[in-house]
């Protein structure tokens, strides 16, 4: 009896043995089997392993190489641009010239008055119609307005200025000795014309009197009423 159990165990220990064994065979061989259905896959497709491998690697390059968009960049860009790019200088218009004696000439218009100027270096020298300007405009309000192109661009008591106008009143004559002497300066010195168009010396001022209508007393005013 001593001499079977051994023999016994040792073909129980055997059989356990072979049971793992084929346990482990059994594994190993499902574990192959989407192995190798994905590459009857792509033999089907007619890829190999490795040019499937160089594919996913590309298409995950591609998805790092793409830009991200942004709310508002192309804008910025645009804005940037923009920016950057000079602006085209564009000549003003000048309106006065200067006659073969070196003479600054302008020519100021306002309401029915006209002025025509004419402007040359010298002392300050003032002249309306043969009278000093102290003497022409007894307003001082007038004055100031006449000397302003002059102290705009520093040429005051630094030329010397002859007017001759006429039409209109004193109001009108002023405004239009104003544009004349902007216009004189400005053919003068192309570098003035900053400077005087920023203070408003070389606009003319289109403001006229309304025209009378028929049937009224005066452009806007019209008669008494009256009920019987």
């Amino acid at each position: 009896m001593s001499t079977d159990q051994p023999q016994d165990d040792n073909e129980q220990l055997s059989a356990a043995n072979e049971e793992q064994n084929t346990a482990g065979e059994e594994q190993s061989a499902a574990s192959e089997q989407p192995s190798a259905a994905s590459e009857l896959h792509n033999s089907a497709e007619g890829k190999e392993p490795e040019a499937v491998a160089q594919t996913g690697e590309a298409g995950e390059q591609g998805t790092e190489d793409v830009p991200q968009l942004t709310l508002g960049g192309a804008a910025e860009a645009g804005s940037e641009e923009s920016a950057e790019e000079p602006k085209e200088y564009v000549a003003p218009t000048i309106r006065g010239r200067i006659d073969k004696f070196g003479t600054a000439i302008g020519t100021g218009r306002r309401k029915t008055a006209v002025a025509r100027v004419r402007l040359k270096e010298g002392s300050g020298k003032f002249t309306i119609n043969g009278r000093e300007m102290e003497e022409f405009f007894c307003l001082e309000r007038d004055r100031k307005m006449v000397l302003a192109p002059l102290k705009a661009v520093d040429e005051d008591k630094k030329v010397d200025i002859w007017v001759k106008v006429n039409g209109g009143g004193l109001t009108g004559q002023t405004g239009a000795v104003v544009l004349g002497i902007a216009r004189a300066l400005q053919a003068k010195n192309e570098a003035y014309h900053p400077t005087l168009a920023e203070g408003g010396f070389l606009t003319r001022d289109d403001r006229m009197v309304e025209r009378k209508k028929y049937g009224l007393a005066k452009a806007r005013r019209s008669f008494q009423f009256s009920k019987r």
